[in-house]
């Protein structure tokens, strides 16, 4: 099946940056790394940034003009460029993509195992 493993999290003070790496692996027939969610400890999971098959990008309104993320769709790769990091971005970041493991499979949809971000004051 499908894996996806992140990786770059860290303890970083505010004002720092940070670059999440999250590659897939595995049987893979087809692909789309579609973006990046964090969950805060006692907060539900949010959105933090998506990226099209075509390239769009969305951001949630507070890492708008900070994040940046990009996909190398020849390494099955996602990335998320951290700058300005801010306390409140503490989390647990996880990756999500969607994918058919064999050209009989139906689209599935992944989840990462997450890597923590923690940013301090």
């Amino acid at each position: 099946q499908v894996q996806l493993v992140e990786s770059g999290g860290g303890l970083v003070q505010a004002g720092g940056s940070l670059r999440l790496s999250c590659a897939a692996s595995g049987t893979i027939f087809m692909i789309n790394l579609r973006g990046w969610y964090r969950q805060a400890p006692g907060k539900q999971r949010e959105l933090v940034a998506t990226i099209s098959s075509g390239g769009s990008t969305n951001y949630a309104e507070s890492v708008k003009g900070r994040f940046t993320i990009s996909r190398d769709n020849a390494k099955n790769t996602v990335y998320l460029q951290m700058d300005s990091l801010k306390p409140e971005d503490t989390a647990v970041y996880f990756c999500n993509a969607e994918a058919r493991a064999r050209t009989w499979s139906a689209w599935s949809n992944y989840w990462g195992q997450g890597t923590q971000v923690t940013v301090s004051s």
